[in-house]
């Protein structure tokens, strides 16, 4: 699939690039050590690193990277990127903007951040400075980069029809999360995890298995509990998108 991003001439210099998902993968996993001894268990076992599904989900997709160091102390954020004239005077040049509490106001989102927080989360908005197009048909799906908890906010999902709308940028909507958090957020810190899905409607059939699924239910599942490596090596499809 082609996904073409644009940016106002003056920035293409400027601007960390959207990159698939698999090459923004955290240090933590890098480091997470592959089995751990268990205690429920009496022995060694897995952890999440070596569970395809874990990390194929973080690496799937593409990512949308904060384009400056964001310096934040309690809930003030502060940013020192200076730019050059821009083509598109209407175009934002600030890294964040904010929402009112109004615009979450009677939803889960308005519950504070943590018990001692006392108030609502504060809302920001990711600012867009890339434009994204698909191709006809498809529609982007924009949320959380996958299993990132470390993280001291938390993405909004959203769904976009970009084959259409790709004039200007999609700007990102999260909740910080933290409010306690005081560091820096440095550029390139994946901010959206997007994925290409088509649009289509859902056809949904529901039955019982019959005999030749109950057998393959039957055998795979015995082989699944026999050892490991089963889903990654017969299944798993590996550098997929």
């Amino acid at each position: 699939m082609k996904i073409a991003f644009r940016c106002d001439p003056a920035l293409i210099d400027r601007l960390p690039r959207p990159v698939p998902a698999r090459q923004a993968l955290p240090e933590w996993l890098r480091r997470m050590p592959p089995r751990a001894d268990s205690a429920v268990h009496g022995r060694s076992i897995r952890t999440v690193k070596q569970c395809p599904p874990f990390v194929d989900a973080m690496g799937h997709g593409f990512m949308i990277l904060l384009p400056c160091d964001v310096q934040v102390d309690a809930g003030r954020f502060e940013w020192d990127w200076p730019l050059p004239p821009l083509v598109l005077h209407d175009h934002p040049r600030s890294p964040l903007s904010f929402h009112v509490p109004e615009q979450i106001a009677g939803s889960p989102l308005a519950s504070p951040a943590s018990p001692a927080a006392g108030g609502p989360p504060v809302a920001i908005k990711f600012n867009s400075f890339w434009t994204i197009e698909l191709e006809p048909g498809w529609s982007l799906m924009a949320t959380h980069p996958a299993n990132r908890l470390d993280l001291p906010f938390r993405l909004l999902t959203g769904l976009v029809d970009a084959d259409r709308f790709h004039a200007v940028g999609i700007n990102f909507p999260a909740l910080w999360t933290d409010p306690g958090f005081s560091g820096l957020l440095p550029r390139g810190t994946p901010l959206a995890q997007c994925h290409p899905v088509r649009r289509e409607v859902l056809a949904l059939e529901c039955a019982p298995m019959g005999e030749v699924e109950l057998q393959r239910y039957r055998e795979l599942a015995g082989q699944l509990l026999a050892g490991p490596g089963v889903y990654r090596k017969r299944f798993r499809r590996k550098g997929a998108a």
